[in-house]
């Protein structure tokens, strides 16, 4: 009786070791292995199109560096952005919310007052709970008044322009706007007016470089947003003609080559291996310039559009022994998922107010490929729902849109003129088997499209649709000077 409780006992213990193992090795896979917290360096361009590196090019722009970073790490090809216009699309990053949920939409001008509301927590906000210092240097665009600056959004340090880089007086339409200089700020001081852009890629990674060295003893965030490639386009003299492919080439090369200093940088100070390093863009490219803006091909339009050219970018993650290396993955993400993934790397407790965005570290570490979305959702303009993501299908609603002629688009940094389109009737569109979107297939499947208006339905109760009159009680109010 003893030798058989004994082998019982014997059994039993094994089993809680093996159970135990199980439990352990699936946390090892799918939580980070170092016990330190990891620093985040997010590397954000400006009208970059997903055509625009090497890697997704039909243009022979040659990124070598951006070559190397997905080598090293892995490139998402479906990733997504929440709007297709520059503050929208910061404040979604920011917030991991739809923008229009935090009262964004469209890009701010200057001197309006408004930005994003201080009662929103932003992610550099989120990451100081866990003592990280957090520096932002590039372009901000979601509040130019002092209390909506970055200093009093969550950074430690800021260094570069509060909107975009053609809101001065050299915009094209400058006439209507009557925009004053664009200053150079120092946290919340403007230290130069910007009467010549051309050094401000090299200064922003200088200064980024700067802040990981400083930093490298603690764990960090590193907000880098290029104003580039947006126009107008400024590449610095060392840069200047070095593609023999004109302007806009020269100032990819000089993008890529910033990419490479900070990668060189985080090697070179022994943060590598616990560094995840993020290269991605706020929406596509402005076609209406014509060669000098990017390339959304093979996508339908560009910037200020919901179809596929306006809202999907390139997007390369990087992280030594957690990414796995030339990892390839073509299951949909947006820039909304990157907040409660960085939560929960870093140990951070998400906002108690809602967002929409969701973990997918099991994702990017290419443990699943199981997207938590059921869809994600494309509002644009005045709170239209546009459009739809949905496992492999894309709906979009009937709106009007600005598109591009080719014949009509400018040449050497000046504007062409937009066509006035609109998309009469409801379109389905099979993106694995036209990215284009170029053929509507609602006719065939309206089970499909039964399945996403009901997704639809659900996310107008909460966010509204101004195509339908309808407003969401899920909307918060936008920041205005006085009121927070």
């Amino acid at each position: 009786m003893r030798s058989t409780q004994y082998l019982l006992i014997v059994v039993f213990a094994f089993l809680l070791l093996v159970s135990y193992d199980q439990v352990n090795q699936s946390q090892l896979e799918n939580s980070p292995e170092d016990s330190n917290p990891p620093n985040f360096v997010i590397i954000f361009t400006d009208d970059l199109g997903y055509a625009d590196i090497n890697l997704f090019n039909v243009a022979d722009l040659q990124t070598p560096n951006l070559d190397i970073m997905a080598s090293e790490g892995a490139m998402f090809t479906d990733f997504y952005v929440a709007q297709p216009v520059c503050s929208a699309s910061r404040a979604a990053l920011m917030t991991g919310s739809y923008s229009n949920r935090v009262g964004v939409q469209g890009a701010f001008f200057p001197d309006t007052g408004l930005g994003l509301a201080l009662s929103e927590i932003t992610m550099a906000e989120m990451l100081k709970t866990q003592g990280y210092t957090t520096g932002h240097f590039g372009k901000w665009h979601l509040g130019d008044a002092p209390q909506f600056m970055p200093t009093n959004q969550g950074f430690d340090a800021f260094f570069g322009i509060p909107y975009s880089n053609d809101m001065w007086p050299g915009h094209p339409l400058q006439e209507r706007f009557n925009f004053s200089a664009l200053k150079l700020y120092e946290n919340e001081t403007a230290i130069e007016e910007l009467d010549d852009q051309s050094d401000l890629t090299q200064l922003l990674t200088v200064r980024s470089v700067e802040f990981i060295k400083e930093n490298k003893a603690n764990p960090f965030f590193l907000y880098l947003a290029h104003p580039q490639p947006h126009t107008p386009l400024f590449a610095s003299e060392a840069f200047r003609g070095i593609t023999g492919k004109g302007l806009f080439a020269d100032v990819i090369a000089e993008l890529d080559w910033s990419v490479g200093e900070i990668l060189n940088t985080l090697k070179e100070e022994g943060l590598d291996d616990n560094t995840l390093v993020i290269f991605t863009s706020d929406n596509g490219p402005w076609l209406s310039f014509g060669n000098h803006a990017g390339s959304a091909e093979p996508f339908r339009e560009g910037k200020n559009t919901t179809f596929e050219g306006g809202v999907r970018e390139p997007f390369i993650i990087r992280w030594p022994g957690e990414i796995p290396a030339g990892y390839v993955s073509d299951t949909p993400l947006m820039s909304i998922d990157l907040f409660p993934t960085l939560a929960r790397l870093a140990g951070a407790d998400l906002p108690v107010q809602k967002i929409d965005g969701l973990d997918v570290w099991s994702i990017l570490n290419g443990q699943s490929q199981n997207n938590p979305h059921e869809a994600y959702f494309f509002y644009f303009a005045d709170n239209e729902l546009q459009g739809v993501r949905y496992q492999q299908w894309k709906l979009v609603y009937p709106h009007s849109y600005q598109g591009v002629n080719p014949q009509t688009a400018g040449q050497d940094g000046v504007m062409g003129t937009y066509q006035p389109l609109v998309l009469e009737n409801i379109a389905l569109y099979n993106l694995e088997s036209d990215p284009g979107e170029t053929t509507n297939v609602s006719a065939d499947h309206p089970d499909v499209i039964a399945t996403i208006e009901l997704l639809a339905e659900e996310m107008r109760a909460d966010l509204g649709d101004s195509l339908r009159g309808m407003e969401g009680p899920g909307r918060r109010p936008i920041g205005v000077v006085g009121q927070d």
